[in-house]
């Protein structure tokens, strides 16, 4: 049995979640963690978009502030190309189409697929300012990961898909998570605070010995 399960609660827009999920991989393997991917998209729709920000000029300058804190952060500053972004012919993308892809790949392999799709649509996203609200983008990013085309797409149109980042949804209300990243410790019900790999380390430590 893994020494902890974490529930890590991601929109694949969100530039946080980019410099948690490095982290959150060499951790898993250091103290033997099951890390399991929950869905939490921010704005579902261009309508919720211009809803939260009031017009796509203002989405994108705000949340690119947020890519340049981040970028900050980051253990791997020059994979967030905020410029590429300032300058992408579309506007800013919300998380719903990109979180039915990460729901689709977990349908087909289960939670491994689960973090390599989120990962693989954050690198086109953050370090490729690709627009992951295009459906085309998170096919093509199926097929590069190996999927076969015809069965992805089917699971990526099905209804259940969408009910299943519904469902990730319902549970992160249950558990009041508000914001992302979330990490939420099952055992102990403890969310480590986003920061350092040494930080969040430390704080699996302290859950660790909370369980022994």
């Amino acid at each position: 049995m893994p020494a902890l399960t974490i529930d890590f609660f991601h929109d694949v827009v969100c530039c946080w979640c980019f410099n948690v999920s490095s982290r959150m991989r060499s951790l898993a393997t250091a103290f033997d963690l099951d890390i399991r991917h929950r869905t939490f998209v921010l704005q579902a729709s261009t309508a919720e978009m211009a809803e939260r920000w009031g017009s796509p000029d203002c989405a994108r300058e705000t949340i690119l502030g947020h890519w340049s804190a981040c970028r900050q952060a980051s253990d791997e500053p020059l994979r967030i190309d905020i410029d590429a972004m300032r300058a992408a012919p579309f506007d800013y993308p919300h998380g719903l189409t990109a979180a039915l892809g990460c729901k689709a790949a977990e349908r087909l392999g289960g939670q491994d697929a689960h973090w390599d799709m989120f990962d693989r649509l954050q690198r086109a996203h953050l370090s490729g300012a690709g627009n992951v609200a295009d459906p085309a983008l998170v096919l093509a990013t199926a097929r590069d990961a190996g999927f076969e085309a015809v069965a992805f797409a089917d699971i990526f149109d099905d209804p259940a898909t969408r009910t299943a980042v519904e469902a990730d949804r319902h549970h992160a209300r249950r558990l009041q998570v508000r914001s992302i990243p979330a990490l939420v410790v099952r055992e102990t019900g403890a969310r480590l605070v986003n920061g350092t790999a040494e930080d969040l380390a430390a704080q699996i430590r302290t859950a660790l010995r909370a369980v022994a």
